[in-house]
């Protein structure tokens, strides 16, 4: 237990973090004078905002509220509930920022739930030249596994974690290695075992399952893993000569007076994916696939329209198409691919939370009501869209990765993104590089890098279809 109290304090700095930096980015877009950047700091503090509901933290809430008045009004959004709202806590809350106290890991209603019998027992942790073995009791599902990083730039910190879920650790375990300065690991919750690793360089890390083994390569041997990794899941998982007959919504996002990132060169994001949409719909069509753009020009489509348009299709899947960006400061560092699913949490408070945004968010947002909006919570759906997004993922490293160098994995992870809300099929959010990125800003406009992504998406959705028949 001495372990574990140890260890606690960690992880729980690694979610706060997590939301300090969204807080930072919001404020950073509010301080721009573009329209689209205090969208994105709309956003932010929306996030922010159900993350405050689902941890029962009230002095995010408080910073979160005050930002989701102060963007709203600067666009026009109607967000008279959350003034009231802001007003009722201000009078019995103040506005510093709080750490809340590390919460004893007693028995709970939540923890009598869980079905300990099926959880994976990690057994022995041992290293095998740069790859670290974490074997387990039973068979692991890669799928359950969710692997992201976090850069504290002013601190020169790297963090990478792995929360590999259904599973739990029967005793400590130390883990070093020369050149990293922390690697840790211990139970997140109670059916979740996080691995994280700490560093004050950036380091190149890859995973892959093997059976009742998660092996995680670090260093020089990390890409060379990745792409036999890649290699060997799609022999392993050979795609039929016909998987045709799906309905697919492409949602290209950003639109008319939205229009996203703006990056290098001046790219605009809503160009760009509506650029790469286009030709992943040629290319689903010319594979028997009906397929549908929730926009067919250059015109702005409300978040709940996307959703709603694709429900009314009765699509088997939902793809929301973006491109990401960074200040100026860092454009030159970050960069890399990644897929989100939309994962809230499945406790009750959770629930009651996303309710409640979904009633006092914009107006159009209450056409799905209560009721239905808590059905999309439900554990079919996630883990159905969190295995599209890891075949997405696949899918584009597996074409990228042979023709062009430095195409980084950023990872499959779980995100409050409001345009996956209402979907009532799998879900995912893709974000295709950042365009603030020079190099990547520039191959995200050539022909022939487009072709070859949206290839490989087009591969990876008919792998999850054969997948998952």
């Amino acid at each position: 237990m001495q372990f574990f109290s140890w260890l606690l304090p960690f992880f729980l700095v690694v979610g706060l973090w997590a939301d300090d930096e969204t807080l930072k980015r919001a404020e950073t877009y509010m301080q721009s004078n573009s329209q689209s950047n205090i969208f994105r700091a709309y956003n932010d503090y929306k996030n922010l905002y159900l993350q405050s509901m689902v941890n029962g933290d009230d002095a995010l809430k408080l910073d979160a509220l005050k930002g989701i008045v102060a963007s709203g009004t600067k666009l026009e959004i109607d967000v008279a509930k959350y003034a009231a709202e802001l007003k009722t806590l201000s009078a019995k809350s103040s506005t510093h920022y709080k750490q809340p106290e590390p919460k004893p890991m007693k028995k709970t209603k939540h923890i009598e739930e869980v079905q300990v019998g099926t959880l994976a027992k990690l057994q022995t942790v041992k290293w095998k030249n740069n790859t670290l073995l974490l074997t387990f009791d039973q068979p692991i599902d890669a799928n359950r596994i969710n692997y992201f990083t976090l850069h504290d730039k002013k601190k020169k910190r790297y963090l990478y974690a792995f929360d590999i879920k259904t599973s739990m650790l029967t005793s400590s375990h130390n883990i070093t290695k020369k050149g990293i300065s922390k690697i840790r690991i211990a139970q997140f919750n109670p059916e979740t075992l996080r691995f994280a690793v700490e560093n004050s360089t950036s380091i190149e890390l890859s995973h892959r399952v093997n059976e009742r083994t998660l092996e995680i390569t670090f260093g020089t041997e990390a890409s060379r893993a990745t792409q036999k990794a890649l290699e060997a899941t799609q022999k392993s998982t050979p795609l039929p000569k016909t998987v045709g007959g799906k309905k697919i919504v492409i949602d290209p996002g950003h639109g008319g007076t939205d229009p996203g990132a703006i990056g290098h060169n001046g790219y605009r994001e809503k160009i760009v994916v509506f650029t790469i949409s286009q030709e992943l719909i040629r290319i689903l069509k010319s594979r028997g696939h009906t397929v549908y753009l929730t926009r067919n020009d250059d015109t702005f489509v409300k978040l709940s329209k996307r959703t709603e348009f694709a429900n009314d299709k009765k699509a088997d899947i939902f793809i929301s198409i973006h491109a990401n960006a960074v200040p100026n400061g860092n454009a030159h560092e970050v960069h890399g691919i990644e897929c989100y699913f939309l994962s809230p949490s499945r406790s009750e408070r959770a629930k009651k939370a996303a309710a409640q945004e979904n009633s006092a968010d914009m107006s159009d947002m209450n056409i799905y009501g209560k009721d239905s909006y808590l059905n999309l919570l439900n554990h079919h759906n996630i883990v159905a869209s969190n295995k599209l997004a890891i075949d997405l993922q696949r899918g584009m490293l597996g074409a990228l990765n042979p023709k062009y160098k430095d195409v980084r994995d950023s990872g499959v992870k779980e995100g409050p993104f409001w345009v996956l809300v209402g979907a009532q099929m799998p879900s995912v959010l893709v974000e295709v590089g950042f365009l603030s990125h020079p190099k990547e800003a520039t191959r995200l406009v050539d022909k022939e890098y487009v072709k070859t992504m949206a290839k490989g998406m087009a591969d990876g959705i008919e792998r999850y279809f054969v997948n998952n028949q």
